[in-house]
């Protein structure tokens, strides 16, 4: 019995209709669809202005490693796929990078120290030493300890990670490293032919400068390494398209799955049974990801493309092509965020490498110009007896019945739309950067205190927690954690992101250069975060921390200031901060020395006072309290 879909149902209207047609000739004439969306740059109504900028991330020698004879995980398709994107000229059209291994130093900011230093030092030579760990890392069948494995591990995670890195540091839109994409693998154990999750590390270094972070997994097995990173988070949603079964791996990915304190309703999932189509499944991606992303209003995208989705896959069992799996690779590339993109599944591997060739120029825009012929490489032998882009993956024999009736998918689009819902907007993120005159001083201080040239992370804080409202501390001189009078505090629920657009006065007199320098580096706070000004965040579920930085007992009696603000304003401030403790937001920690103080707060304590400064005050606050009672 051949199950409806519910392509033609009107909650599935495709607004890029309304556009300009999309010109796909390798696309709609190979497969025959109607479901193909329109113009590049349609997503939210807003075209494109300028090229994007897209960078290849390939590290040398990646697809020589084997996981084992009958292992279905195999790193050859990424060799194929560099052949046929080579092949077909498509490096000629962005800029090509071959990344650096990761240091056991950035694997180590997701997955746990134990775990790092077992995948450094076992090998399948001494594997017999190690026996009594190999059940508490899941290392086994699934996950085998294989030849040059820590190097592997290294080498997909560095990619991602510099991935990340340019794009925070604005040198890329669009970053695709097809070796990454592991998106089992936990804090501290192996999973799913995963060892290190790159996803992870790359959202991390993504968060140090990108206040809201998206990832979407369209790979057919649910992405819970990812989910279970950031579960407490808000500052990270995840959303994973997959089939759901008790029996099917990892058996997670609910839709009731959504998130626990901070971060619930920040995890959707989208269940799928065996056999959907491609008109099924890209109008259901299309109609849950356009309100997600407009909801949930995302700084950057990571995009996992497993393609295990696809038809006739070794390990999957849905109906979808090459083209519908790229169509929503394009559909998340028009709204013209910075977006990474990674590989994950996909066990046929000639198939994955036409799939990931094919989205690579999806992401350059030149899908409509590549030849359905595949360009002659030295692994022609794989692609026999057909040699094209776009084989039928869902003919015949190897199409699978579609279990996924119209109203189930109806059901699954309702819930999901229900749960954005209880989002109540995107989460407001406070973000501050260290003013650009005493970041010299801040690593001056660093290097002196640690007796060597390096410098540690000047925005990395120790031990603090900000605990919401609820957390009463003092600001100090130079806080940017509360709000100027009139201003409302940022909290969970607001509509948009806010970057702390108030600076902090520091009345300390013209007499010390130092005082000097301090008090108009307050003042040159932004509403912009740059790249070497940034907020590393402490951990996947960490989402904000603050600026206390001196000690309470030696806090300048100066009070915060605010562009445009007049006299009679700051000193209501003034005085309401005497008689109340007045609740604070959250900001970036200044950095602390080895003997625990802050270095900012030294380079207050350094300066004293002037009386005069005091007593200006105290007259200040005396012709305000006259000009109220009419006197």
């Amino acid at each position: 019995m051949e199950h409806p879909t519910f392509s033609s149902t009107p909650f599935f209207y495709d607004r890029s209709s309304d556009r300009a047609s999309y010109s796909g000739t390798s696309g709609e004439e190979i497969e025959g669809q109607s479901w193909r969306g329109g113009q590049v740059g349609g997503g939210v109504g807003v075209g494109i202005h300028s090229t994007p900028r897209v960078s290849y991330y390939f590290p040398k020698g990646v697809g020589e490693y084997h996981f084992g004879e009958r292992h279905p995980m195999k790193p050859h398709r990424l060799t194929l796929t560099n052949h046929l994107v080579i092949g077909y000229g498509l490096h000629k059209k962005m800029d090509m990078y071959q990344p650096r291994s990761a240091t056991r130093e950035e694997l180590e900011a997701f997955h746990d120290e134990d775990y790092v230093d077992f995948l450094s030092r076992v090998t399948p030579e001494n594997v017999r030493n190690f026996t009594n760990v190999l059940s508490r890392f899941n290392v086994g069948d699934d996950c085998p300890i294989f030849s040059d494995m820590w190097d592997y591990c290294r080498q997909y995670a560095g990619a991602s990670i510099m991935a990340a890195s340019k794009i925070v540091a604005g040198k890329t839109d669009i970053a695709i490293n097809w070796t990454g994409g592991l998106h089992h693998a936990k804090k501290s154990e192996a999973s799913g032919f995963c060892y290190v999750n790159d996803i992870v590390l790359a959202i991390l270094e993504l968060l140090r400068v990108h206040a809201r972070v998206l990832y979407i997994d369209i790979d057919i097995h649910h992405g819970d390494g990812v989910q279970e990173a950031f579960y407490n988070s808000n500052r990270v949603l995840t959303v994973s398209f997959h089939k759901y079964s008790s029996d099917f791996f990892p058996g997670t990915g609910h839709i009731d799955e959504v998130g626990h304190s901070l971060g619930k309703y920040f995890s959707l999932n989208v269940p799928l049974q065996d056999g959907i189509d491609n008109e099924s499944y890209v109008s259901l991606f299309k109609s849950i990801m356009e309100p997600t992303i407009n909801t949930f209003q995302p700084s950057s995208i990571v995009l996992q493309c497993g393609a295990d989705s696809l038809g006739c896959d070794r390990l999957g069992c849905f109906n979808l092509s090459i083209a519908a799996h790229g169509e929503c690779v394009r559909f998340i590339k028009s709204f013209n965020l910075p977006l990474i993109v990674l590989g994950g599944g996909g066990y046929t591997i000639k198939n994955v490498s036409r799939c990931w060739t094919y989205e690579t120029a999806v992401l350059l825009d030149q899908q409509q110009v590549l030849p359905n012929s595949l360009p002659h490489t030295a692994y022609d032998d794989f692609f026999a007896p057909d040699w094209k882009l776009h084989p039928d993956l869902a003919a015949g024999r190897n199409r699978i019945e579609n279990l996924n009736t119209r109203k189930a998918l109806e059901r699954i689009r309702i819930g999901c739309l229900e749960r954005l819902r209880y989002m109540h907007g995107a989460p407001s993120v406070q973000m501050t950067e260290i003013p650009p005159g005493l970041a010299p001083w801040l690593q001056e201080e660093t290097n002196e205190e640690d007796g060597e040239g390096t410098t540690s992370d000047a925005h990395r804080g120790n031990g603090e927690w900000y605990d919401g409202y609820r957390d009463r501390e003092l600001d100090s001189s130079i806080s940017v954690g509360f709000p100027p009078p009139g201003v409302a505090p940022i909290g969970h629920g607001a509509p948009s992101p806010t970057v702390l657009q108030w600076g902090a006065g520091i009345a300390l007199g013209g007499r010390e250069k130092r005082a000097a320098a301090i008090s108009a580096s307050a003042n040159l706070l932004t509403t912009s975060i740059t790249e070497n000004q940034r907020e590393r965040p402490l951990g996947p579920a960490t989402a904000i921390t603050r600026v206390d930085s001196t000690p309470k007992s030696s806090k300048p009696r100066n009070t915060p200031t605010t562009a445009g603000a007049g006299a009679a304003a700051n000193v209501a401030w003034k005085k309401r901060k005497k008689s109340t403790s007045v609740p604070g937001g959250s900001g970036a920690r200044n950095p602390t020395g080895k003997n625990g103080r802050s270095s900012l707060g030294k380079a207050i304590e350094e300066v004293e006072v002037p009386p005069a400064i005091d007593e200006a005050d105290g007259a200040d606050e005396t012709a305000t309290a006259a000009m109220d009672t009419g006197g």
